[in-house]
């Protein structure tokens, strides 16, 4: 379970436990935050580019491609209807068309796409009195 409560300094700044890592997220300046950290939708940005990445290259090893690294990008746009990432890939590497074509399927497969494409719940109870 990842835990999030609010840091010691800092106006908006939280702190992250994730099993045996912390990290920080706040929010810019401009919005009331010190700035100290990456922003929640920043956050969810880098899970989808890690996770890409972390992917792509297992199933290259795997397959015993000569893939030296995967660089991703991404970006997020919302608007009244809905949310968009948009990711571009890197592969770096002396790679065939058809090894290319094959880890730029598998990127879509990774955990954290899949769960941003499927439909999504969160159920959120109150603890505490």
């Amino acid at each position: 379970m990842i835990k999030v409560q609010k840091a010691a300094d800092g106006k908006l700044k939280q702190t992250i436990e994730i099993g045996n890592h912390q990290i920080i997220a706040d929010e810019p300046v401009s919005v009331g935050g010190d700035d100290q950290g990456p922003g929640p939708t920043e956050l969810l940005q880098a899970a989808l580019g890690s996770c890409t990445a972390i992917t792509v290259t297992m199933v290259a090893k795997r397959k015993e491609m000569p893939l030296k690294d995967v660089r991703v990008q991404v970006s997020m746009e919302k608007t009244a209807d809905a949310t968009r990432f948009h990711r571009e890939i890197e592969l770096v590497g002396e790679l065939t068309a058809e090894q290319r074509e094959y880890l730029l399927g598998i990127a879509n497969k990774c955990p954290v796409h899949k769960i941003l494409s499927g439909k999504i719940e969160i159920d959120t109870v109150l603890q505490g009195s």
